[in-house]
């Protein structure tokens, strides 16, 4: 009879471009492993698997592909290699990288990434690129057994908002959401305005609108930071709106789906 050899599972995967097929069928997930996703597919790796992630535009030379038609893009625009227990991003082109909170990692710069979802943009002149990267923090024990139907990438979990919350933070920030070029929060007053339209009888004003968001930033200051005005350095402008915008964004707290309570003024709520 012929020996079965046995040969070690294999620590780098690649992924297919739908999110749900991610993890059918591969080894379990440990603490520290890496998921690096474009818009074509993307790559899983072990936390042990000494490989070095590189994303770019030209897919014969990268790992993971972003921004395959903007010339902008580097070939070759950066890397995640595991560096003392962590994930550390490096840029290798010209455009910077754009992280959570407005940090941007420039051409030769390093940052390194925290554990959890974090989506990076590499910002073209034209448009943005998003690459979705996320290290796993839950242990296997620690994980309930799923079906391949629950199997795809893991969501944020984001933060519980109130009815009035909600609809005060995307009506804040609808230019994000639809998106534009260069989105920044609506003024109080257009704020105010809007909502006046869509709810005539609840008496909304600017002076209501900032209440609300200024009392949800102080809530989620503890979790989030750049969200108080002594944490940024002046002058202010919309640094604190934006600020939790994106960090509402990021999070999938707040998604496109929920412009839909700015559509109907007769029901706001479908």
């Amino acid at each position: 009879m012929a020996r079965t050899e046995h040969r070690p599972r294999s620590k780098v995967h690649l992924l297919p471009k739908s999110p749900a097929d991610d993890v059918a069928g591969l080894p379990p997930d440990v603490p520290g492993t890496l998921y690096v996703r474009g818009s074509g597919g993307g790559i899983r790796v072990a936390p042990d698997a000494g490989f070095e992630v590189v994303f770019g535009r030209s897919e014969l030379d990268v790992h993971v592909c972003v921004g395959p038609d903007d010339p902008y893009v580097s070939r070759r625009h950066g890397s995640i290699t595991r560096e003392d227990g962590h994930w550390v991003l490096r840029n290798l082109g010209t455009l910077p990288i754009r992280l959570p909170g407005g940090r941007l990692v420039l051409a030769g710069h390093r940052a390194p990434l925290t554990a959890a979802y974090t989506p990076l943009f590499i910002v073209a002149p034209e448009q943005e690129h998003l690459l979705e990267v996320r290290v796993v923090t839950v242990a296997p024990a620690a994980r309930e057994t799923r079906g391949r139907e629950e199997a795809g990438t893991r969501e944020p979990n984001g933060w519980a908002l109130s009815d009035v919350e909600r609809l005060v933070l995307v009506c804040l920030g609808q230019r994000y959401l639809r998106p534009e070029p260069w989105p920044q929060p609506l003024t109080w007053s257009q704020v105010a305005d809007e909502l006046s339209r869509l709810r005539p009888d609840e008496q909304w004003t600017a002076k209501r609108a900032a209440h609300v968001v200024t009392q949800t930033r102080k809530r989620l200051s503890a979790k989030v930071p750049g969200l108080l005005e002594e944490e940024i350095p002046p002058p202010l402008g919309n640094a604190l709106n934006h600020n939790l915008i994106t960090a509402l964004l990021t999070s999938a707290t707040i998604g496109p789906a929920d412009l839909r309570l700015l559509d109907d003024p007769e029901d706001p709520h479908p």
